[in-house]
C-alpha cells in the first residue's frame, strides 16, 4: 500500500483535472448536466481510482484500478474532441488538454507494466 499522492500520474491527472474544471466553467449553462458533467465525472475518475488502486493489497489489484482510469482517460479524450467539435473549447485548449490526456494514459500504462513485472 502506498499513498497515492506520490505517484507522478496521480499529480498529472490530479493537474488535468482541474484543468477540466477551469475550461469546463466557460460551456454553455444547458451542457451543466450534459458534457460539462461527462468531462468532469471522468477526469475525477482517472484520479480516484489511481488513489483507489494505490491503497489496494497487491499489484494485481492496483493494475485492475489503473486500467479502468485508462477506460475514464479514453472516454475524457472523446469529450474533449467532441466539445472541440461543437466548439466549445477552442482548438489549442483541445490540444493542451488532449496532449496530457494521452500523457496520462502512457503514464498509466508503464507502471502497469512496471506492477504486472513485479508480481
Amino acid at each position: 500500500m502506498q499513498d497515492f499522492r506520490n505517484l507522478k500520474v496521480w499529480g498529472k491527472a490530479h493537474a488535468l483535472t482541474l484543468e477540466i474544471y477551469r475550461c469546463s466553467k466557460t460551456f454553455p449553462r444547458d451542457e451543466m448536466y450534459g458534457l460539462t458533467s461527462q468531462m468532469r465525472r471522468a477526469s475525477v475518475s482517472v484520479g480516484a481510482n489511481i488513489a483507489e488502486g494505490a491503497c489496494r493489497r497487491g499489484n494485481v489489484d492496483f493494475a485492475r484500478f489503473l486500467q479502468i482510469a485508462v477506460g475514464s482517460a479514453s472516454e475524457l479524450e472523446y469529450h474533449l474532441l467532441l466539445a472541440r467539435d461543437l466548439e466549445l473549447l477552442k482548438v489549442s485548449d483541445y490540444q493542451r488538454l488532449s496532449d496530457e490526456a494521452v500523457e496520462v494514459k502512457r503514464m498509466l500504462a508503464s507502471l502497469m507494466q512496471k506492477l504486472r513485472a513485479e508480481s
